[in-house]
Formats: C-alpha cells, structure tokens, sequence
C-alpha cells in the first residue's frame, strides 16, 4: 500500500481493484494527475470522473450537500457501500476536470479495503474511472490492466476485485432514477 500511496501522492495514477473491475485513479486535488488519467485513458474531458471514497466524510468538500434535505442525505447514505454510484450536485467551483460538463459529480463509498485503506491515509477520495483504453473492456484483473495499460500508469496494486459481476450501476443521487444498469 505505501507504494501506491507514494504514486498518489506524487501525482501519479494508480490502477487499483473495486467492486467488479479495476479502476484508474489519483488525487482529486492535482489537476496534472488528472490530465494525466484522462490522456491515458484517451477519454473526453466533458463526460467528467467519478469518486470513490472510504466515508462520506471524504466525499463533503466535493459535493453541494446545501441542495439536500435531510431526508435526501439519509437516502442516499442508506445507499452504501455498495456498488452504486450516486451523481449528486458539486460544488459550485469544483474543477471541470472532475465534473466535467455537468454541475454534478458521481460518486461512490465502497467497501473494497485496499481503497478504503487508501482513501483513510490520505484522508481523501480517489479519482475512479475504468481501467482500459477508451473503448477497449475495462480489466477485470490486474494482469488484464498490465497488458493493456503497462508502462503508462505509476502503479498497479496487484490484488483482486469483490468480484462482482458488472461494474457499478450509476443513478441520480437525488431522484433514484438509474443512468446506468
């Protein structure tokens, strides 16, 4: 773990196990790192990034929570951890990078204790997007991304998904309508 620490710290992206297939990631917080994942990836600025967090702690300084009720904050955190990605509002002067063309931003808390293990010792969320080239299967294992990513990414953390059977189903955090099976 201090190795992929060390990556993500220094601004590198990191490919790492989540519930179903392996992410790519990096600090939130480094613009460069994030420019840095979407060129690898070869993916469009405009369809924005996800993140995925240990608590929802980690999540606050991303998210608009002052645009949820009460009742609106319990629903969704009835909803985790799991494999559901939730896209609620952002702040209003989060980067582009991250939201994309959108004035939301998806999220996730998982449960996989190799991110959370991560996430609690920066005390932030990471990037999550799927570990492929842009059009290619995401990667299922970390030999997987070895073969297609090798040489552009700064870490691989060798360990293994949750093993479910297809990545997480994206819905808007707010009405529970689903953007993504």
């Amino acid at each position: 773990m201090s190795t992929a620490l060390n990556a993500f710290q220094n601004g590198g992206v990191i490919a790492y196990p989540t519930e179903a297939v392996f992410g790519l990631g990096c600090d939130p917080d480094n613009p460069q790192a994030i420019k840095k994942l979407l060129n690898i990836k070869n993916r469009p600025v405009e369809k924005g990034l996800i993140l995925l967090a240990g608590d929802f702690k980690q999540l606050l300084p991303y998210l608009d929570i002052s645009q949820l009720s009460e009742e609106q904050i319990a629903i969704v955190l009835s909803r985790w951890p799991n494999s559901i990605t939730q896209v609620l509002p952002a702040k209003p002067k989060l980067s582009q990078l991250l939201t994309g063309k959108f004035n939301s931003i998806a999220v996730r808390i998982t449960d996989h204790p190799d991110v959370v293990a991560l996430c609690q010792a920066t005390n932030r969320p990471i990037v999550s997007t799927s570990a492929n080239l842009t059009g290619q299967p995401p990667a299922k294992t970390w030999q997987q991304v070895q073969q297609q990513l090798e040489g552009k990414v700064d870490f691989i953390l060798k360990s293994e998904t949750l093993g479910y059977s297809k990545p997480s189903q994206i819905i808007d955090g707010l009405t529970g309508q689903v953007l993504r099976q």
